[in-house]
């Protein structure tokens, strides 16, 4: 579950973030509304975190246009004031739980998880290349009628693969994405998970779907 965070005090944004992240969520942090606009058109997020004073854009326009471009991304709204009309206001903007500052980390997360639970039950999770099948819901990842099981970050890499289905990867993708690491650690740590999930998904199986792209990345893909 890929989660953003958008605050511009870097307090309350790295209060939110360790936070979220110690409880399996992967996390962004943008501080403002400018780069989040783009962000969440162009990036398949569960949920935003969403402050409504921040530099750029305000919280409120953000909503509106990410609703007006079709974006359904579940949106909790954050804010140091609590009047009734701003609520309503962010309500109404399109944003679809709203929570004052200061609150309790614990029901942050709380309402995060509900955003998502939601959000996921009113679409298709189901992701599928060709006879591989992997549902985010129940963690289940089956192909040709085999159940695969996977480690916690095996799952998060096939995910990131599946959804990315067709186009490469890039090594350096995969470390954000799935290890959320915005740099290098010069190991070999994605071409080793790479040959744990092959070894899962591929083995036994034909046509082999999870392919290298030499000196690039690696991508999936159904080959016929």
């Amino acid at each position: 579950m890929r989660v953003l965070v958008v605050e511009d005090d870097k307090k309350t944004a790295g209060f939110v973030c360790k936070g979220l992240k110690s409880e399996g969520f992967a996390v962004d942090y943008l501080p403002n509304g400018d780069e989040a606009l783009t962000a969440v058109l162009t990036t398949p997020y569960d949920a935003v975190v969403l402050d409504i004073m921040i530099p750029g854009r305000d919280g409120l326009s953000l909503i509106k246009q990410w609703r007006s471009r079709g974006n359904s991304t579940p949106v909790l709204l954050l804010s140091a004031r609590s009047e009734v009309n701003e609520r309503v206001a962010g309500l109404e903007a399109g944003a679809d739980d709203y929570l004052s500052k200061p609150f309790a980390l614990p029901e942050l997360v709380a309402r995060v998880r509900v955003l998502v639970r939601r959000g996921n039950e009113q679409k298709s999770t189901s992701l599928r290349v060709r006879d591989l099948e992997l549902d985010p819901l129940t963690r289940k990842a089956v192909r040709a009628g085999k159940t695969i099981e996977l480690t916690a970050r095996e799952f998060r890499l096939l995910e990131y693969l599946m959804s990315s289905a067709g186009r490469i990867c890039t090594r350096m993708m995969i470390l954000e994405k799935v290890w959320d690491y915005s740099f290098d650690p010069g190991s070999n740590i994605v071409d080793v998970y790479v040959g744990k999930l092959r070894e899962k998904i591929d083995a036994g199986f034909e046509p082999k779907l999870l392919q290298s792209a030499r000196g690039v990345g690696y991508v999936i893909k159904d080959p016929a």
